[in-house]
């Protein structure tokens, strides 16, 4: 076994409004660190190291390693072309090369920095050996760690550079680390400098579904692991436990959150009308939108809209010849992007009349599009009975949960998962 380096930056900024009975809606200001690692030459035993996010093909670009028991890569892209992969015999994927395995959007175009942002994104590292360290420099404070499935502990973080186990004395082995997010952008930036491993690094488990979700600070995980009455916290918001990624892991699928608190289809939380979501979701950080997130670097099987909460929160609701325009706009946008996926817009968290009454324009935005002949598109209502309550009137996470069977139930009848 060797200790190898792989200095890489990954920097996660999002920010965050508000939804019913939000009381924190502030933006965290985002900051930028670079890193420079070494390049040596390598001649024997070595292994180059790339990173890999499950992306569509792209060009990677990976610094040589040297031969000392210490390993250094530099600053590498994520993705990963197929040249020289093989087929999985048994999922039909291609083996990818070894490296890192990012979860999320994220920007590469500094090749000193990779910078992510929405809601759930981490890295994926497999590896044969027996200790793992990341090196972060974090506003975000809460990370969930899951370690050959089992989840960890969870990681609390603290501003500037320091170096955080992930995973130590392990039984020699292969062993699959997840590292992932599980705060929203308004805590501020994480930015990861790099992982530190004892052993070889592997290849990535094969990626062979993929759910997007788009939505507010329910998809967030906002206050779900409070116990009401509680306000809003960094302790109490917890991605990994959504819906979204119940229903992911259920169905054995990797999730991309694009999520933002307080954020609607026409209207923001209090009536607030600047950059609802569809404004926002093409970026690749959430809250800088001079970077356009490539689509075709990774393309869902399935894509869950929840919005509507926060466009119905007041009385100034948007009548239905705004609001059902706009999400037919939206579809539209979706299926220009994704034009395999199927899209599954769902019930926003209303009650009573108003919650029949928006069901209503998302079965006829639904329509509009199978009138355009797109049919790959369904409306289903994955709320499920109260179970508790978090945060600010948000759901708990045994609400999540139930929310979360009912949405793999929807992709069962749907996609057949």
């Amino acid at each position: 076994m060797r200790t190898l380096s792989i200095s890489l930056l990954l920097l996660v900024a999002c920010n965050g409004g508000g939804d019913p009975g939000d009381t924190d809606a502030s933006t965290g200001d985002s900051t930028t660190s670079t890193a420079t690692a070494d390049a040596s030459t390598s001649t024997t035993a070595t292994t180059d190291s790339v990173g890999t996010s499950g992306d569509e093909p792209v060009t990677d670009t990976a610094a040589p390693t040297t031969s000392t028991a210490t390993s250094t890569t530099g600053p590498v892209d994520p993705s990963t072309t197929s040249t020289g992969t093989t087929d999985d015999s048994t999922t039909g994927e291609p083996i990818e090369p070894p490296g890192i395995h990012y979860v999320g959007r994220h920007d590469d175009s500094d090749p000193s920095a990779i910078r992510m942002s929405w809601s759930g994104v981490g890295a994926v590292v497999r590896f044969d050996g027996t200790d793992l360290h990341v090196s972060l420099d974090d506003n975000g404070r809460w990370f969930t760690v899951v370690v050959d499935g089992a989840v960890q502990p969870p990681l609390n973080t603290q501003p500037g550079a320091q170096t955080y186990p992930l995973a130590t004395g392990l039984a020699p082995g292969e062993h699959t680390v997840e590292l992932y997010r599980r705060t929203e952008g308004s805590f501020g930036v994480t930015t990861v400098l790099g992982f530190d491993l004892t052993g070889e690094l592997l290849s990535p488990p094969p990626v062979t579904r993929r759910i997007q979700v788009i939505g507010d600070s329910i998809s967030c995980g906002y206050g779900n692991e409070g116990v009401s009455p509680c306000s809003f916290s960094a302790e109490t918001e917890n991605h990994y436990l959504t819906y979204g990624a119940v229903a992911a892991r259920a169905v054995g699928a990797e999730l991309h959150t694009v999520a933002w608190s307080g954020k609607g289809m026409v209207n923001n939380y209090g009536d607030d009308v600047f950059e609802p979501m569809p404004q926002i979701y093409d970026r690749t950080i959430a809250g800088d939108g001079g970077t356009a997130w490539d689509h075709a670097r990774w393309q869902p099987d399935v894509v869950v809209i929840n919005l509507g909460t926060n466009d119905f929160s007041t009385d100034k609701d948007p009548a239905e010849n705004v609001f059902v325009p706009a999400y037919v706009a939206f579809l539209t946008h979706l299926r220009e992007v994704y034009p395999d996926a199927f899209i599954l817009p769902v019930a926003p968290l209303l009650w009573g009349d108003e919650a029949t009454m928006v069901a209503g324009y998302l079965q006829s935005a639904v329509d509009q599009r199978h009138q355009a002949g797109d049919m790959e598109v369904a409306f289903a209502d994955i709320n499920a009975q109260a179970n508790g309550w978090g945060c600010d009137g948000h759901p708990s996470v045994a609400t999540h949960e139930a929310m979360g069977q009912n949405l793999v139930t929807a992709l069962g009848e749907h996609l057949g998962w």
